[in-house]
């Protein structure tokens, strides 16, 4: 058995390239493992989001707090508020944000296949973001 103490959970701005907005993410389990799960509670600011990408095995989001947006490819934005369950399904083109005002928080969880989980596209235009 392992304790993680939740004092011991380092976060960090996440990478420009991925980004748009102020970004905290705090990798939970696995972050550097080629385990096959790996999961981070990641934090936007009103207005910041991912990037387009996809993961090779699918992601499951649990929205923690606030008030956030999600989009697949050719779909509407939706709006996502704690405690929904959004799942991305293997390969599909998402993103993942904030709301324009309103702060949002989830718990990201995904697998790894042959040492990679996602792959990274091109930013999310603001045009995009607004639907």
């Amino acid at each position: 058995m392992d304790i993680t103490r939740a004092d011991e959970i380092q976060s960090k701005q996440g990478p420009a390239d991925w980004f748009t907005g102020s970004v905290q993410v705090a990798a939970l389990f696995n972050p550097h493992d080629a385990a096959r799960v790996q999961g981070a509670n990641v934090t936007f600011q009103p207005g910041a989001r991912t990037a387009w990408h996809s993961h090779p095995l699918g992601q499951t989001l649990i929205v923690v707090s606030g008030l956030g947006r999600v989009q697949r490819w050719g779909g509407p934005v939706e709006d996502i508020r704690p405690g929904d369950v959004v799942w991305f399904a293997p390969g599909e083109k998402h993103w993942h944000g904030a709301a324009a005002d309103t702060a949002m928080t989830h718990t990201a969880i995904h697998e790894v296949q042959d040492g990679r989980s996602v792959d990274w596209m091109e930013p999310v235009t603001d045009a995009q973001y607004n639907g």
